[in-house]
């Protein structure tokens, strides 16, 4: 992994009225959760995009809540990194070279900004336990083509755990809290 200064946790489109809308919505909500607060943990930068939000609301205010001061980019394109603002503050001005992507749709716009990010010489690694889609096939579809375009797709815990490299990372104690606080429920 890209070391922390250069790697960037971008939460794309995670706003209730999508979140409604695909099958584990709360699920997709929860993992994202654990991701931005151990984004912040390990100290990476996160960023939020919103696809129309003037029609369609905002980013979920609990992910806000987790990284205060984040920037939040409002958007028309599907892809992140087609729009000029997002594209000019990740790319230009922060010369990111390593981006972890999370949020909906996946055949989209996770698919969309990823191929924008390789095509501009981006490492992307998806979370794939904090990525969602209304039609998991075409979801299963476009993770295959995004895996043979060079993307990495591996769950946020195995992300994070990298970045922290052992036990004696001084965020290890918390983020083995925040895996277990948001661990999956039990089934009874």
């Amino acid at each position: 992994m890209s070391e922390a200064a250069t790697t960037l946790l971008l939460v794309v489109d995670l706003q209730p009225a999508f979140l409604d809308a695909i099958p584990g919505g709360a699920r997709t909500l929860r993992r994202a959760a654990f991701a931005v607060a151990a984004a912040q943990g390990v100290g990476l930068p996160v960023a939020f995009t919103e696809q129309v939000p003037a029609k369609l609301g905002p980013t979920a205010p609990a992910l806000l809540r987790l990284a205060p001061g984040a920037p939040v980019f409002a958007k028309e394109t599907f892809s992140a990194l087609a729009d000029e603002a997002v594209r000019a503050a990740l790319l230009d001005e922060r010369r990111i070279d390593h981006l972890l992507l999370c949020g909906i749709e996946t055949p989209i716009c996770i698919h969309q900004t990823s191929l924008d990010a390789r095509r501009a010489g981006i490492e992307v690694t998806l979370l794939s336990d904090v990525i969602g889609a209304r039609r998991a096939d075409d979801a299963e579809v476009c993770l295959s083509a995004l895996r043979a375009a060079g993307v990495h797709v591996m769950p946020s815990e195995t992300v994070f755990y990298s970045l922290l490299g052992s036990a004696r990372h001084p965020f290890f104690r918390d983020f083995t809290r925040l895996v277990k606080t948001h661990a999956e429920p039990s089934a009874t």
